[in-house]
Order: structure tokens, then sequence, then C-alpha cells
């Protein structure tokens, strides 16, 4: 009587593991009969003879083992046949008026069949359990893709952080997902977004990020009522972590100014982004169809004078005051990289040309190609850009040789002293 009890106990143990594991009742039950099913082909070679009625209401299981009546003697296997007279004298349901070649059906008690049966049941059923547990886990955060979970630094290792969300389930924060300046203590909270959930061998794995762009627009959701309720729709976003963004916005109401509505009052909604991001410099801009206007939008604070494009190759050549090219560019060229990966287009900045002004490129027959693509990626695009500027300043900008410089400032001053001369 104790091993029945102890039968009883278990299911209802796995029963409370199942309200606390969140498997719906009609899954566990499923899952309960599958596991003694598995059990009891493991002892008798098969299960298709017997019936397993799960009670979830009682918190037991019955099992019935339907078996063929054959002659006495002639019984060849027991797991599937019973002999006439046992069928008839079956001390748990005796059926003396019973026949051979009908089917007897027997009840099974499993707590009979002994500790190493009920120690088999517990681990098949656990086993089963995790596996659904790991796939309804893997299901629930394949569909948070793109979305922001919070969770508590757990553990901190050289390349990820472990964290734990709510529910405890494990988030992965590698060290390329991080903002650099990112730093943490175990038991601090973490905010990221789901960048991409892996489950190689059934073992689900949630990496989080919080260098994605994705994380930038969904702070923005939270923020900015009007993105969440769909009246403002961000069309762009270019992020170096930790640094600098740009974003463009549409407003589909003429009513609503989307970059004000995304600064707030006093920059009430785009403090709180900036300090969850470390400080990024955020810049909001009115997003447009048009590649001309969104190209001079990007490039702000700079003020754009000309702008030349190539929709085949993705280019933009962009025409500025002199005074404007370090603006365009910005520090570390952060600016005018964003301005590219907003827009899309691969931005090349030019001066203004004066009358006595020329580009860098009519003197290829003198001055190598890499040459002139290396002072224009520091704004000299033009021969009085070079002449104007410090040799010491070329040579740490550029990253060029004393010689490469000392010849290209001989090329560009020759060619000015020959037109004097010519004058």
């Amino acid at each position: 009587m104790a091993k029945k009890v102890e039968t009883i106990d278990m299911v209802d143990r796995f029963s409370e593991f199942k309200e606390l594991k969140n498997i719906d009742k009609t899954t566990m039950i499923s899952v309960l009969e599958e596991s003694f099913r598995s059990v009891i082909a493991k002892m008798f070679g098969s299960d298709e003879n017997f019936d397993v009625i799960m009670n979830p209401d009682k918190g037991d299981c019955e099992i019935y083992q339907n078996l063929t009546i054959v002659p006495d003697g002639e019984v060849t296997d027991p797991a599937k046949q019973i002999s006439l007279t046992d069928a008839k004298n079956d001390p748990e349901d005796p059926d003396p008026d019973c026949e051979v070649g009908e089917e007897h059906t027997k009840k099974i008690d499993f707590a009979k069949f002994g500790r190493r049966a009920i120690l088999n049941l517990r681990q098949t059923l656990a086993s089963k359990i995790l596996d659904l547990q790991k796939d309804a886990i893997y299901s629930k955060f394949k569909e948070m893709e793109g979305e922001i979970v919070s969770g508590e630094v757990y553990q901190l290792w050289k390349k990820e952080i472990l964290l734990l969300d709510d529910d405890k389930n494990e988030l992965l924060l590698p060290k390329d997902q991080q903002i650099p300046t990112d730093f943490y203590r175990k038991g601090e909270t973490v905010r990221a977004v789901i960048e991409r959930v892996d489950n190689h061998n059934n073992n689900p794995k949630i990496i989080v990020s919080r260098t994605s762009d994705n994380f930038l627009r969904r702070l923005f959701e939270l923020e900015v009522p009007e993105i969440h309720d769909g009246l403002i729709v961000i069309r762009a976003v270019a992020r170096i972590p930790g640094e600098r963004a740009k974003i463009a916005v549409e407003s589909y109401d003429d009513r609503i100014d989307p970059v004000g509505a995304c600064v707030g009052v006093k920059g009430s909604r785009i403090h709180g982004i900036v300090r969850e991001l470390k400080n990024e410099n955020i810049d909001v801009i009115p997003y447009s169809n048009n590649p001309y206007l969104l190209i001079q939008r990007a490039l702000s604070p700079a003020k754009v004078s000309t702008i030349r494009l190539d929709n085949e190759t993705m280019r933009a050549e962009v025409f500025l005051h002199p005074d404007e090219v370090s603006l365009a560019i910005g520090k570390g060229g952060l600016n005018i990289k964003l301005a590219s990966k907003l827009t899309g287009y691969e931005i090349d900045v030019y001066r203004d040309l004066d009358e006595n002004d020329i580009y860098l490129e009519e003197f290829k027959d003198e001055i190598e190609p890499w040459v002139i693509e290396a002072l224009r990626n520091i704004g000299c695009a033009t021969a009085m850009a070079v002449l104007d500027t410090p040799r010491e300043k070329l040579i740490e900008k550029a990253d060029l040789e004393e010689s490469t410089i000392d010849h290209v400032l001989a090329v560009l001053r020759a060619e000015y002293e020959e037109e004097t001369s010519e004058e």
C-alpha cells in the first residue's frame, strides 16, 4: 500500500511542478501518459496492448493491460496473452464466463513493479518536462526578438555577462554587444534588446545587445508615446555605440513636430535615453524621401552648399564652405560616418572652390591616388585646402610620411608658382 501512495504522490509533485513551469494541463497529461508508456515499453517490450488513463483531478493514473485469452498451456507471450484459467480466476478482475480468443483486460498496479520502475518513470518524466520547458523558452523568446528585456547581473565573465530575468531565465550579454563604457556589478539591473535566440541541440541561448540599432529604436518607443502609438515613425537609425547616434523620424500627423516630440520639453524625453546609452550624443532629424534633403539634414550641423548624387554607385559628393567642412566630418569622422549609414550613400566632402582653387584629382599624374584619398578623408580635397593646413597637422591627421607630404606640398606650390609666373 505504501508503494501505491508513493506513486500517487509522485504524480502530485509533478503536477505542482507543472504549475511552476507554466506548462498547460493538456500538455502535462500528454507528457505523463507518454512517460508511463515509455517505461511500460521498456518493461514489456511494447506498449501497444496497454491503455493508460490519466486522472488529473485525482492526481493518479490507471493502467490496463489487454491480453488475448489462449488455451491453458499455450501462452507463448505473457505480455500479450493469458491462459483461460488465469483469466477466469484473475484476483483483480475475475471473468468466469470468458472464452478462448476473447480479450481480457487486466488492471496494472504500477507500484508493484518496484522502486526501479518508479525511479525510471521519474527520470523519464523529468527529462520530458525539461525538453518541454526548453521548447517553451525558445518559442517565447524567439517571438520577442527585437524587444527590450531587463535582467539582473548574476555572473560576470571576461567575454560575456550572465543576466537573469524575473522568471530566472538566462540572458547572455556578450562583450561585443556592450557599450564600451558599460560597467556592471553583480546584482545590478541591465536593460538590453533581444538580438537573437539560438537553439543548438535543444539548448536555447538568448543573446541580448545594448549596441544594436534596435535598442535605440525600442528606447524611443518607450519614451515617446507618439512613436508607440504609431503617429511618429522611425525611418532610419545609425549608431556608433557610446559615442554618437543619428535617428530620422517622420510624422503621420501634420500637427505633430516629430523632432520636438522625440526630444521633449527641454530635452525631457531624450535625456533618459542618453543616460541609458552612457551619454551617447543623439541627433534627431526629420526624415525626407528626397535624398538631397535627407543628406543635407544628416550632415547637420554643417551647412551644405551643393550635392551631386550617383544613384548607381550610391555615392554623394557634397560641397561646403571651407569653414563647414570640419563640422560635416565631425570629431574622428563620426558625423560623416553616421550620415552615410543613415542615408545609405557613401558621402565624399569637398570644399566649395574659389576661382584659384583646384581639386587634388587634377594632380593624379604627380600624386598617387591613395595619397589623394587620404587627404580627402581629412577634409582636404583641394589644393588650397592642403596648402592652408599646417604641414605637421597634415602628417598627423592623414597618417602619411613626412616625405610624402613634402612631395604633395612641392607639387601644389609649383602649380601656383607657375600660374603666378605666367601672369
